[in-house]
């Protein structure tokens, strides 16, 4: 019964965003507790308290072009839009343009990168992030950073990690670009 919940619950999200779950399916027939445990990642993933939508999705759409370039990207990208993200503020996030965006947003974003690097100048960002959105903002922070590599790390782990592809904005094309 849990089985064919969950897989009605992954088949309505590849539904919404045309999304290939097959990795998803492929574990939960060889291994529900293995993807019971991975469900946890998507509910840490999900966590958003206190950090306002457009600097969350800044970091967990640049985690992601720092891990994959694909389908992981056109997902955040769409769940962003979704959000209510302007199609603008998504563009400069792609394509890294942090003087294009508000300093919120280039701050997830420089945070992030830098975090990803393991550059100590993460640690001047953080008290920032702390007077902006709390202890919690950065908790929040902490886990869309950890929790989106997961993502394309698994799925490349297990044969379906993906080259490089052109993003959709809506109706406009755009490639990430990964320099921070």
């Amino acid at each position: 019964m849990i089985k064919y919940l969950l897989n009605k619950q992954i088949l309505a999200m590849k539904s919404q965003y045309q999304y290939d779950v097959r990795y998803m399916e492929d574990i939960i027939a060889a291994d529900l507790p293995a993807f019971l445990k991975y469900w946890g990642f998507t509910t840490m993933s999900s966590h958003r308290a206190h950090v306002p939508m457009a600097p969350l999705f800044a970091a967990r759409i640049r985690t992601l072009i720092s891990e994959d370039c694909g389908p992981c990207i056109q997902l955040a990208i769409d769940m962003a839009l979704e959000a209510g993200i302007d199609t603008t503020t998504i563009t400069h996030i792609v394509s890294n343009q942090k003087d294009k965006v508000s300093e919120e947003v280039a701050l997830a974003m420089l945070f992030t990168d830098l975090v990803l690097a393991h550059d100590p100048g993460a640690d001047l960002l953080r008290e920032r992030i702390v007077q902006l959105w709390g202890q919690s903002g950065l908790i929040t922070l902490g886990f869309s950073i950890s929790a989106y590599r997961v993502f394309p790390t698994l799925k490349y782990a297990l044969g379906y990690g993906q080259a490089c592809q052109q993003l959709k904005i809506n109706d406009s094309a755009i490639l990430p670009n990964h320099i921070s």
